[in-house]
């Protein structure tokens, strides 16, 4: 008794552990309390499919899905596999509306799920083209049914879902309409446009409705009647390759498809994070463009205006800061801003010194010259904050780094990517407007 209490449990099969770590990552994906609220609401169908596939791994499903032309026999090929008439068919184009899927009973397997989806060729099926590629993401054994040879359509299509790498079937349906030598032939066509795509033993005639054959009768009397007489489907070698798919690899095969959805989905995420970086660290520099610019344009004290700017320019790096998730004090702020000047001045040294002859200007100017001298200067002021902001977002976008060319090639790089003339029109405009507002006026 004691030996049985004690007996160690058994470790989990090599499937089982892909299955466990799949679910494991994509659990900790959802749960990921580091991706942006923004950027979880721009996913959401992303992480609705997250929940989907966990409900799929913790039941043990194993999805079949069936992909082709409206009328290629996809529903069809499903009934004949099952038995039994469960997808809806018929004559009317496009009779598949959105996938549908029930259940199979395989030869060892009784979670798999046989899904058929609408025609890649639907008209107005942009939507429902949409849905087949959320099917195919989800699916872990991919069938494509066509009647003939493949159209450029259905080659594209093939190709797509090749590249979900996952077991891939091609299926000529309709095969009893051709003469031997004419699928002998036509087979033979496929599996050389499709080599490289799948195995050629993947590429199989069926026939899933087979016509009616007409049979002679004879009459107790010796009459001969004329009588069409129903086909048996003829899917017993896919029905065969499918579950030798499903016995030697379903469950490795649901567990890489999950893996393989969760690292999309994952680089996705780290690309939306990204660009919802790069739209709130742009906004920002705007913001403190404006009011740097009109700090400068209407601060009357002669060179106080720089100092206050200055002091714009660190709380602008901060929060840039504070977007990319570093937190920088004052003091390393201040130095960041140091660098960036230095290498500023180096490219742009003029500016420096008609920025501090503007802030001279105004005392001495009045009326229409001080609101022009004042605006320009602004100008200035809001083109210097903007490169200073985009040298300090490429600096934390690179995680802290100036990358192999240093600080003096990022700013080259930024101040060439700029029309600066426009910019200062631009800027000189707003800033203008903003001022002529009521009790905003200066000079007189």
């Amino acid at each position: 008794m004691r030996n049985l209490l004690f007996r160690k449990k058994p470790k989990p099969t090599l499937p089982d552990h892909h299955l466990l770590e799949a679910n494991r990552n994509l659990r900790d994906l959802l749960e990921d309390t580091a991706i942006p609220a923004p950027v979880r609401a721009e996913l959401q169908a992303e992480f609705d499919e997250i929940e989907m596939l966990l409900e799929k791994l913790s039941n043990g499903e194993i999805h079949i899905a069936a992909f082709g032309r409206v009328s290629a026999g996809k529903s069809s090929l499903l009934n004949a596999l099952v038995g039994k008439k469960v997808f809806e068919t018929g004559p009317l184009h496009g009779q598949t509306r959105e996938a549908q899927r029930i259940s199979w009973q395989t030869r060892s397997e009784d979670h798999v799920r046989l899904i058929d989806t609408p025609g890649i060729d639907e008209l107005e099926g942009e939507e429902r083209e949409q849905l087949a590629r959320q099917v195919a993401r989800r699916a872990d054994i991919l069938v494509m049914v066509c009647e003939g040879d493949l159209t450029e359509r259905e080659f594209d299509a093939l190709k797509a879902l090749a590249a979900r790498k996952r077991p891939l079937l091609l299926v000529l349906n309709k095969s009893d309409r051709y003469t031997r030598e004419e699928l002998e032939l036509l087979l033979q066509r496929l599996r050389e446009r499709c080599a490289g795509l799948l195995p050629a033993d993947h590429i199989m005639p069926v026939s899933a409705d087979p016509r009616p054959q007409t049979v002679i009768r004879e009459t107790p009397d010796g009459a001969q009647i004329e009588e069409q007489r129903a086909s048996r489907p003829d899917v017993d070698a896919l029905r065969a390759l499918l579950w030798n798919v499903l016995e030697k690899e379903g469950k490795t095969l649901a567990a890489l498809n999950a893996a393989l959805f969760a690292s999309e989905l994952d680089s996705k995420v780290a690309g939306r994070i990204v660009e919802a970086r790069k739209r709130v660290a742009e906004r920002l520099i705007r913001n403190y463009c404006l009011s740097k610019g009109l700090a400068v344009a209407a601060n009357p004290v002669p060179v106080a205006d720089l100092l206050a700017a200055a002091s714009i320019d660190v709380a602008l790096v901060i929060h840039l800061g504070e977007v990319y998730g570093y937190q920088l004090s004052r003091r390393e702020a201040s130095r960041l801003l140091l660098t960036i000047a230095t290498n500023l001045v180096a490219l742009m040294g003029a500016y420096w010194g008609i920025n501090l002859v503007s802030s001279a200007l105004k005392t001495v100017s009045a009326g229409l010259s001080t609101a022009l001298t004042a605006t320009a200067q602004g100008a200035l002021a809001w083109y210097a904050t903007y490169v200073t902001g985009s040298v300090a977002q490429s600096w934390f976008a690179r995680g802290k780094s100036w990358g192999d060319g240093g600080p003096k090639e990022t700013v080259r790089q930024i101040l060439q990517s700029l029309d600066r003339d426009s910019m200062l029109v631009s800027a000189r405009s707003e800033i203008a407007a903003l001022l002529d507002r009521p009790g905003g006026k200066i000079g007189s």
